[in-house]
């Protein structure tokens, strides 16, 4: 079921928290790629400091300060795509980077562990084009919920790689599944 804009007019860490065991899905080429979100972070407000909005809003930001149930992509490292998905109210900057996936398809499909949000853009093909992509048209990229979504043991810690954000590298926004059939 593609999920609707009304799932990412929530708070940010209850849509980080549950898009876990959802389905990043990416038309490409014809061909469709699925694979099931299994970590993400949280990010919220200016007032956070590992936040790209934390120094207002800007033409990197804009997407994040858009709708919710848009894409918000950028580059890292001149090499990476990072794929965030925007929350809550429009001009209220928060977004959930998609930071791992575990891919799925057929019976002779060999599944993998994509733990890196760079390792899956580039699997799923997905670059800034896409930054501003409405998520919920199901077109191109988009996130269904399976029909029976599955109950996993869920552990929060803080996030990753922010030691610059001061008191709030500490904050418990990173959710991950902790373990997988």
């Amino acid at each position: 079921m593609l999920l609707k804009r009304s799932f990412y007019n929530r708070h940010t860490l209850q849509v980080a928290r549950d898009l876990l065991g959802c389905f990043l899905v990416r038309k490409y080429k014809g061909k469709i790629i699925r694979a099931m979100i299994t970590e993400t972070e949280a990010y919220r407000g200016e007032y956070d400091l590992a936040s790209h909005a934390s120094k207002g809003r800007t033409e990197r930001t804009e997407a994040m300060y858009g709708a919710p149930g848009h894409a918000y992509i950028y580059m890292i490292y001149g090499m990476y795509f990072m794929l965030n998905v925007v929350t809550e109210e429009k001009d209220f900057p928060a977004a959930v980077l998609i930071r791992a996936v575990k891919t799925v398809g057929g019976k002779n499909f060999c599944s993998l562990r994509l733990d890196g949000p760079g390792k899956l853009t580039k699997y799923l093909h997905i670059d800034k084009s896409l930054n501003g992509h409405n998520l919920t048209r199901g077109d191109k990229l988009w996130i269904e919920c399976p029909a029976e979504k599955k109950k996993y043991k869920i552990t929060r810690s803080p996030r990753r790689r922010i030691e610059y954000a001061k008191h709030c590298k500490d904050w418990k926004w990173n959710f991950q599944i902790s373990a997988l059939d």
